[in-house]
């Protein structure tokens, strides 16, 4: 979401036809013409900012929540295919804490794959009301078998019967076969409450890097970030140019 401050500003006015036809914007100026920022920018004084990222991260999280930020927890995840190409998807955050943000997958999902075997990875937060972003990176580390099951037994009947189909990102043959499975899995659920999938895995991002952004209707962005070399370490903080 990071803006060029170079770009001639944005009017929001749609382009005059030519020859007097009543000819739709091409698709680059309509773009164009979309708004930036859903609102006035939030104020942010990095000078102020915590020494824990943590602490700013919450802070700025239940602003956007407080403020109607529709799916504020909403997450995109950034991953490394077997290919070297990037692959994301957007998923729900279910914690943070000192170890780190917390979120959840299928092992035998392609996201899982790609976590078991290149084990780290990116998380993207936008809040357009606020016009702010965080960029996370970091290892990723799987939670115990207890952990990811007390996870999945939190969810709803239907989450749960979703994940024991176990076959994400698998060719559906027909929707038939896929309503079949999960009326199957719903009743092996009804019949066993505490019945959980052994694939399904909570996952913890522990952070060596986070970028936080806010953004300003002069386009002179305010971005500070907190890195560290490891855990081990304190966090130090620097500022970006915009």
């Amino acid at each position: 979401m990071e803006d060029d401050p170079t770009a001639p500003a944005r009017t929001g006015h749609r382009p005059a036809a030519q020859d007097g036809a009543d000819e739709p914007p091409s698709v680059r100026d309509w773009l164009r013409g979309l708004p930036v920022f859903a609102g006035p920018p939030a104020d942010f004084d990095p000078s102020r900012a915590p020494e824990d990222p943590v602490e700013l991260f919450l802070g700025w999280l239940r602003e956007a929540v407080a403020a109607g930020v529709p799916e504020a927890h909403a997450m995109t995840l950034s991953t490394v295919g077997e290919d070297g190409g990037p692959d994301a998807r957007v998923l729900i955050l279910k914690n943070v804490d000192a170890e780190g943000w917390q979120f959840a997958v299928h092992a035998h999902s392609p996201k899982g794959r790609q976590l078991t075997e290149r084990p780290r990875a990116a998380l993207t937060f936008y809040w357009p009301r606020q016009a702010r972003q965080v960029r996370v990176r970091g290892t990723v580390a799987p939670a115990s078998a207890g952990q990811s099951a007390a996870d999945l037994l939190a969810r709803a009947p239907s989450a749960r019967a979703e994940v024991l189909l176990g076959r994400q990102s698998e060719h559906l043959e027909s929707a038939g076969e896929r309503d079949r499975a999960f009326r199957a899995a719903l009743a092996r659920i009804a019949a066993d409450p505490a019945l959980v999938s052994p694939e399904w895995t909570l996952h913890t991002l522990v952070p060596a890097r986070i970028e936080f952004w806010q953004a300003a209707e002069d386009r002179l962005h305010k971005r500070l970030r907190y890195e560290r070399p490891d855990r081990h370490h304190p966090w130090e903080r620097h500022l970006l140019w915009p």
